[in-house]
């Protein structure tokens, strides 16, 4: 694909060409049939857009607040693994790419540099996202060393009890290198048994009785506040407002996951409506345009997190791809918005929306 990218879409073709086959699928793949995977994107696609005319749109403010952080739009970094498969420099270049946006990055637990090496790229609004292990003094220490280096709040990835079934890892025999972040703490021999040694890494290491009861020892070694992500039912937005957390993220864990999961689009208005404003909800998964930035906005969400686009803009071009992918974004919302009616974003209402439910009653 020659030239500029012109929209996010195609930093994913220009990443296609820059990585290995190996590690491009492993961004990019999902679960078994990669049924969620699809429906995460389409699932946008039936969603319409009610504009509002004659409004004075003259000035657009994307500005917005994140758990009382101002971030410049209501568009986040996603916790994604191992940067450094895409880019050699990594998730330094990705917090670099954040802070230059003025946006909140989420550090993944499976980062490929450590959480000091990425709170020294930069000053900026980070938080961190765990994993927790059998070895809960792991997770103890990690906290801890986020807490220490000025991380700002704690997501916990509540959906990977066992790691899901994504077959073109297990197919292209994935090896992923030791975590950074783990060095001194654990040691796990290989196994490349069954293809990748993904899935052997991980049911021998993730805490299979994390439980809600869990919520409060998490409370008990750290001052962040929690948020929780891989939600996807009124029952259990409801259970994590309950135990207090800060925040609810939207979640299937980009369809990697748990397939036929419904598309997250489709579940958000369900969780918003469950907390009845009692903790933010942030959304994530299949986030392509600035147009499904506004209308998860309409349906609800604080704000959006992106995964693999930033991963996209990483591969193909370093830092600046990543600059390039969120600009991209912020520009498509702020004529989106503009083209709506909406000078801020709490001008964008449910009302400037129309799902799919709402509109097969209309064609009856």
């Amino acid at each position: 694909m020659a030239g500029e990218a012109v929209n996010v879409n195609e930093f994913q073709e220009l990443a296609r060409e820059a990585l290995p086959k190996m590690h491009y699928d492993f961004y990019a793949g999902g679960a078994e049939d990669q049924h969620t995977l699809k429906e995460n994107v389409e699932a946008f696609r039936r969603i319409t857009i009610q504009p509002r005319i004659l409004v004075d749109v003259s000035r657009i403010d994307l500005s917005t607040t994140v758990l009382g952080y101002n971030i410049s739009a209501p568009i986040m970094i996603a916790p994604t693994a191992l940067h450094k498969l895409a880019h050699p420099e990594g998730e330094v270049a990705t917090a670099r790419a954040a802070a230059a946006c003025k946006t909140i990055m989420v550090l993944s637990f499976a980062s490929s540099c450590t959480v000091e090496e990425v709170s020294s790229s930069c000053n900026a609004v980070r938080f961190f996202q765990l994993y927790v292990y059998k070895r809960r003094d792991i997770a103890a220490v990690l906290v801890q060393r986020a807490e220490k280096n000025g991380y700002k709040a704690l997501v916990l990835t509540a959906d990977v009890p066992r790691l899901g079934r994504r077959e073109a890892d297990i197919r292209n025999k994935m090896v992923a290198p030791r975590l950074k972040n783990l060095e001194g703490l654990l040691s796990i021999e290989d196994s490349f048994d069954n293809g990748s040694n993904l899935e052997a890494y991980a049911n021998e290491t993730m805490d299979a009785s994390l439980s809600w009861k869990d919520i409060e020892w998490l409370r008990s070694i750290t001052n962040m506040p929690i948020l929780i992500k891989g939600i996807l039912t009124r029952e259990d937005a409801i259970k994590a407002a309950e135990v207090g957390v800060a925040g609810i993220i939207v979640s299937n864990h980009g369809a990697r996951q748990l397939d036929y999961t419904p598309a997250t689009i489709t579940v958000l208005e369900e969780v918003v409506h469950a907390v009845g404003g009692k903790v933010p909800v942030l959304f994530d998964g299949g986030v392509r345009r600035g147009t499904d930035v506004f209308k998860a906005l309409a349906l609800g969400a604080q704000a959006v997190l992106i995964g693999r686009p930033v991963i996209y803009g990483l591969a193909a071009k370093g830092e600046y791809g990543v600059r390039r992918v969120i600009q991209m974004l912020k520009d498509e919302l702020e004529l989106t918005m503009a083209l709506s009616g909406c000078p801020s974003v709490k001008d964008i209402t449910r009302s400037h929306v129309r799902t799919e439910r709402e509109r097969l009653p209309s064609m009856l």
